[in-house]
Order: structure tokens, then C-alpha cells, then sequence
């Protein structure tokens, strides 16, 4: 007979045989840009595992969002979404990063008409997108500006007009904060950036994400969810951009 050492040691084994031989779980994948004929097929939205393949037609574009990474499908032919992405997942780690920094500066060159400036984080708020802004802390805003040459001020009010501040971008600064003492941000508020001059103005609406959301295709969702289409489009883009797309 055995002892009851040796029945614990072959027990443990047995069960690390069993788990050996589970199938692996697959991983999910989530649609967040998608072009073309197919366009209706794969929604944004539409969640695809790694196993599952999808056919898409000439001009389709399709880019999905999965742990592994992102990967840009262009059509025609029949693709298998868990194969080795064009963009590694550390790309949008950078791009959802919550920067401690108030102010940034770009050290782009002065000149240079082929720069193509975008926003480098999914927490800045665009001054020129009006939409749904998805921020986990509404007491830390950061507004980011397209232009980087000169010192402009933009001026947040609320909806009514009864409360504003404004936010000023000094020389080569293309990020600064909202000082929530002046303009404190609420839940579903509604509020207008109005650039230098009244030139334009962007009318957005703050929610607030309940959890941090580290799965890329979970932040997706989320965005997706609360109707945050400006940056799911920030998202996609940059991405897309990053892969060649």
C-alpha cells in the first residue's frame, strides 16, 4: 500500500496532467474599426476569438483589438484572427497610459510641413472633437491641442454658461490641465472648448469609467458601451497607423 506522502505526490501529479490537457482558453478579440462591403458583417463591436476566421471582400479593411496585440485585416481572402498582429499589445499600453505629467511639451521640429501631430494618449481631451469623453478620474482633465507653435488660451464652460476656465497652451505645449477648483467636472455634464477667438467650439460630455479596464478588448467594450466614440476612433487610428495600415 502506499503511504500517505506518496498518494498526495501522485494525486498532485494527476492533476497537473489533467490541466496539461485542457484545451487552452481562447482569447477574445474585440472589432474596433472596420471599412468596406463587409463593414455590416464585422461591426465595431463584434467580438471574435483567436480560433475564428473571417472572409472578407475587396476594399475591406478590418482591425481588431485582442490581448495579444492588434491586427489590421484587409480584404480579400479568409484570415485566422489569432495570427501573430502587426502591432504589439505594448503599443496600446502606451497609448492608455494615466500620465502623471500636466504639461507636455512635443520637441517636434519648427517647419516641418510632412509632421502629422495626433493624440498620443486616450485620456487627453481633443479641443476640436465634440463627443462623449471617457476619463477614470474627472478631477484630472488634461486638454490636448492638434498645434504645437504659439501660445493660444481655450476657455471650458459649462452647458448654461454660468461657469468656465481657461486652459492656456504655452509655446510648443500641446497638453495642459483643467484646474478643477475653477471648473470642477460632473458626472454626464455637458461642456463647450471654445478656441482662441471663438474661431470654433467643440461641445463634449464627461462619463466616468467605473474600473480600469488593463484587457485592451474589455477597454473597448467600455468605450463602446458609454458611447465614447472619439477615442475608440483615437484608438483604432493610431493603431492602424502603427501596423501600416
Amino acid at each position: 500500500m502506499f503511504s500517505d506522502s506518496v498518494k498526495a505526490r501522485l494525486a498532485a501529479l494527476a492533476l497537473g496532467a489533467a490541466a496539461l490537457a485542457l484545451p487552452a482558453a481562447a482569447l477574445a478579440g474585440v472589432v474596433v474599426k472596420s471599412t468596406g462591403p463587409s463593414a455590416s458583417r464585422y461591426a465595431v463591436g463584434t467580438k471574435l476569438d483567436d480560433n475564428a476566421t473571417i472572409t472578407l471582400k475587396e476594399g475591406d479593411v478590418v482591425t481588431v483589438l485582442t490581448a495579444q496585440g492588434t491586427r489590421v485585416i484587409k480584404g480579400a481572402g479568409t484570415f485566422r484572427v489569432g495570427d501573430r498582429p502587426q502591432v504589439a499589445a505594448d503599443r496600446f499600453a502606451l497609448l492608455t497610459r494615466k500620465r502623471a505629467a500636466t504639461r507636455v511639451r512635443t520637441g517636434a521640429v519648427r517647419g516641418d510641413a510632412e509632421e502629422v501631430i495626433t493624440n498620443p494618449n486616450l485620456w487627453y481631451v481633443d479641443v476640436t472633437r465634440s463627443g462623449t469623453i471617457c476619463l477614470y478620474d474627472l478631477a484630472t482633465v488634461r486638454l490636448w491641442r492638434p498645434g504645437n507653435q504659439g501660445t493660444s488660451t481655450y476657455t471650458i464652460a459649462n452647458a448654461d454658461g454660468s461657469a468656465q476656465a481657461q486652459v492656456t497652451f504655452d509655446d510648443t505645449v500641446t497638453v495642459a490641465a483643467l484646474d478643477p477648483a475653477r471648473l470642477p467636472i460632473s458626472e454626464a455634464g455637458h461642456y463647450v472648448i471654445t478656441a482662441p477667438g471663438g474661431a470654433s467650439a467643440a461641445h463634449v460630455t464627461f462619463v466616468a469609467l467605473p474600473d480600469d479596464y488593463a484587457a485592451p478588448d474589455a477597454l473597448a467594450e467600455a468605450l463602446i458601451a458609454k458611447g465614447c466614440t472619439v477615442q475608440l476612433e483615437t484608438l483604432a487610428n493610431s493603431l492602424e497607423a502603427a501596423a501600416g495600415g
